[in-house]
Order: structure tokens, then sequence, then C-alpha cells
């Protein structure tokens, strides 16, 4: 038997798959995150892996690694790798439960990136169960806090993705059904402004409001996106009393740009945003996290070469291309791993209420998965 010969089925993947969304993971609950990681734990334990738990950085749910039965486990081999967290908050169940309308299936997180997670482990079992051992031992790992820009998991991720030969990310799928070989390069920014304080009905002249300097700052980094670096404001709090004058407003920022060096013209803009106005307020910009740009080497297009045929003998076409917005593979393909992303599932809505994958994709992007680990040699 061959991967394309794998017994593999559209309804028991999407009845599967459905506990991993009902399974709320929002970043910033530590909690809900462990309770998706104990979920996923025990399913590796069932497949036989043995599982590696790595306890969360402060504020930040656990990561998992599992590392399957083969002969020459230990060795380097293939590492596919997942987040389990997501954007959307406990409750976002009530307004988008898990429900299949036709082609479509709906649920928080499913095509970011739980559905590719699922898929790819499902991959890795299939092929055990229909006794195909792979070239290279086969490994996963699922992380905590990707959709944040991976500030506590970028050195474990690093340290894991080295130990292995290949880096497969279960990521969404493109649009035009492909995967992806480079990423654009991405910054975070925290912003403070710092006004003065008045009582806002009766000496509201003598203060100066932070949250009006935030607002006039917000509209000039915004104003500063062009066709190569792009800025956006996406979190901003501050006031407490609606009958004070605000002395603080804190929002944070995002760049993206698809060559390193137009990012690092978009840091030195955004960082000169610093200083005192004249006003006597303030404005502060510190640089967050940074994913670097990713652009295919040699490596990774052999990767997607191989994909590109394998997708040929399942009988679809396979293309390619440089994708915005951020993965880890960001980071393991600018180290110049072997990394091919955007393996996961296809759909559309990301991060919205409207988030949901194409049914008819789970069992080719499973498929293709498995073709990849059973054809993958050093």
């Amino acid at each position: 038997m061959s991967f394309l010969d794998l017994p593999l089925d559209t309804d028991t993947l999407l009845d599967g798959l459905r506990p991993w969304i009902e399974c709320e993971s929002p970043t910033f609950d530590v909690a809900a995150v462990n309770r998706m990681m104990d979920l996923v734990a025990g399913e590796l334990q069932a497949a036989g892996a043995a599982v590696t738990r790595f306890p969360g950085p402060p504020g930040l749910g656990d990561c998992l690694r599992g590392d399957f039965p083969h002969p020459r486990r230990g060795e380097p081999g293939i590492l596919v790798m997942s987040h389990l967290d997501t954007v959307h908050p406990v409750g976002t169940l009530a307004p988008l439960p898990f429900r299949r309308d036709g082609q479509r299936c709906y649920g928080p997180g499913i095509v970011d990136m739980k559905g590719g997670a699922y898929v790819a482990l499902q991959a890795i079992i299939a092929l055990a169960r229909a006794g195909i051992e792979t070239p290279l031992p086969v490994s996963v790992l699922y992380t905590s806090d990707e959709e944040i820009g991976s500030p506590g998991t970028r050195e474990l991720i690093m340290e894991q993705a080295r130990r292995d030969r290949y880096i497969l990310v279960p990521e969404p799928g493109r649009p035009d059904n492909g995967v992806v070989t480079g990423r654009y390069a991405i910054a975070r920014f925290n912003l403070l402004a710092e006004g003065r304080p008045s009582h806002a009905g009766a000496t509201l002249s003598d203060g100066r409001s932070a949250i009006n300097l935030m607002a006039r700052q917000l509209l000039e980094i915004e104003a500063m996106t062009d066709a190569d670096c792009t800025f956006s404001v996406g979190v901003i709090e501050g006031g407490r009393w609606v009958n004070c004058v605000p002395t603080t407003c804190r929002a944070e920022a995002l760049s993206m740009a698809k060559r390193q060096a137009d990012l690092d013209r978009g840091v030195e803009r955004m960082l000169a945003l610093s200083g005192e106005r004249p006003d006597g307020t303030r404005f502060t910009v510190e640089r967050g996290v940074t994913r670097p740009v990713w652009e295919p080497d040699a490596e990774t297009m052999k990767l997607y070469d191989l994909a590109a045929d394998l997708a040929g003998q399942i009988g679809f076409t396979l293309s390619h291309a440089s994708a915005g917005g951020g993965s880890d593979a960001n980071f393991t393909g600018a180290a110049g791993l072997a990394s091919l992303d955007g393996l996961g599932l296809l759909g559309a809505g990301y991060h919205t209420l409207n988030e949901h994958i194409l049914v008819d994709s789970l069992v080719p992007r499973c498929r293709l998965i498995a073709g990849l680990l059973s054809q993958l040699r050093s």
C-alpha cells in the first residue's frame, strides 16, 4: 500500500476534528490553551507517540512535542510544526459553532490552524495503521503563542527544529490550492501616549489628552503605508474615568514588508515617532516581536518540487508563493532549515466569525502530507 491508497474519509476526519474546534484556546487564556494541549497529548499517546510537555512561558500555555515510533528515532527526521492557540476568545462557539454547511465547515480556529494540525496528525496515524514505515523518524511540535508572534516560544521552536532535517507547517493553504515557500517580514510595536491630567468638566483646558495624542499618531502611522511596507494599529486602550482627561493610552501596531530592507526602514520610521511634543505630551514607540523575512532557498524549493509531484499523483496542481501573515516558518526558513509551509486546509475568514474550511480539501491535504512523510529521505 502507498500513501495514495490510504483509506481517508471526509466524514471521519470531520468527526475527529470537531473536539479540537470545540476546545476553545485563545492565546491569553492559559487554562484554555492547556485544556487543548491535554486533549492533543491524549491523542498523541493513543497513537503511540512519546510525549514531552514543555511548561509555558509566563502568562502563556504549555507546548508539546510528540515523537512517533521509528527504528531511527532520535536521528534528524521530519518535524511537523503547528500552533494550537487562536485569536477567538472563549465563548466564540456561540456565534461561530462547529457546523457544516455544504462544502464549508465553520468554527473558531478551524482553518488557522487547527484543521491543518489535525489532518497532519491523521496523516501520521494513517501511515502507521497501514504499516507504511516512513524513511525518516517523524515528530510533531505544538506551540501556544503563534498568534501573538511567538514571543515566548521562539527559542523552543528553533531548539526543536534544529534537531530535524525537514520542517513541515500545516498553516492554511493558499486560496489557489497552493503552498507557502516564503513569508514576509513582520514587526510589532508597543505604543504609549502620555498626557496631562485634569478634570474634564471643571478644568478641561488644563489637561492634555493621551487618547487625543494616540488618535493623531494612529492616523499618522497608518498613513505611512505604501506598496513596500504596511502599518496598522490593532489594539488600543486608554482612560478610566470619563470625567478625567486621560493621562495614558496604550496601543499595539504591526508592520509588514516583503523584503527585510523595507521592514528595517519601516522600523526606523516608527521608532522616530518617539519623543516629547510641544504641548508637553510624550509619545513612545518600543519595538516588539519581529519575524524575519523568509525567502525560499534551494532546500525549500526541493521540498516544494516533491510536494508538487505528489499532488499531481493525487490529482491536483500545486502552486507556490511567498505570503503575508506570519508563521513560525519565518524563523525556521530564515535560519536556512528546509521548510515548507501552507500545507494545511483550504478555507477563508481567518480571525473572523466567518472562519471556515473547504470540506473537499480535507482528504487531499491529508494525503499530501502523508505522501511527503512517506517519501522524504536524508
